[in-house]
């Protein structure tokens, strides 16, 4: 079974902080940049892959040119997209993280979705080393679907802005993976 390994890294501190950020697309902070680059100075690559959203395609650029694929965006919050979490329904707010698919935010993304969007990402990924940079939630569908964590496995991980999930990927239908590092700020 053929194997590589994969880099995931959260974008930098985005200008709007402590928000609902899916598909609002606020810009990283030059600090959130930088802490990108540092972070992944180091990485042997031989792909890099961004959202398409700014704050992590600037923090890509930063560290080199990268393909752009819309697939790796954050789950979408629909009527919550940039909101505080103070700002939304608690009880809402609570159903959704208790169980992101059966409750999403009004007119948002159901967890199923996003995880079948980093799905068909993660099956069109080269054989080869490959570092992309991502959201938070990507980055958790991405666990789910590579190590078959559960929703509340998944949201236990702690990834702060700029940090970093390595993975040894096997290429196998389905593919598998097994986490190598988690390196946060």
């Amino acid at each position: 079974m053929t194997g590589f390994r994969l880099h995931l890294l959260r974008h930098g501190e985005p200008e709007l902080v402590g928000r609902m950020l899916g598909r609002t697309d606020s810009p990283a902070t030059p600090k959130g940049i930088a802490a990108c680059a540092e972070r992944a100075g180091g990485l042997a690559v031989a792909h890099r892959i961004t959202s398409d959203l700014s704050r992590a395609r600037a923090c890509a650029e930063a560290i080199g040119a990268a393909e752009v694929d819309p697939r790796w965006r954050e789950l979408d919050f629909g009527a919550w997209d940039g909101l505080a979490a103070a700002e939304i329904d608690p009880q809402a707010l609570g159903r959704f993280w208790d169980d992101p698919d059966t409750a999403p935010p009004p007119g948002g993304e159901r967890w199923s979705d996003l995880v079948a969007r980093v799905r068909g990402a993660l099956d069109d990924l080269p054989l080869e080393p490959t570092l992309v940079v991502t959201h938070g939630g990507a980055m958790r569908a991405a666990l789910h679907v590579l190590c078959g964590f559960d929703n509340r496995a998944v949201w236990a991980f702690a990834l702060p802005y700029a940090s970093l999930v390595t993975l040894q990927v096997w290429d196998g239908s389905p593919r598998s993976a097994q986490v190598t590092g988690l390196v946060t700020a």
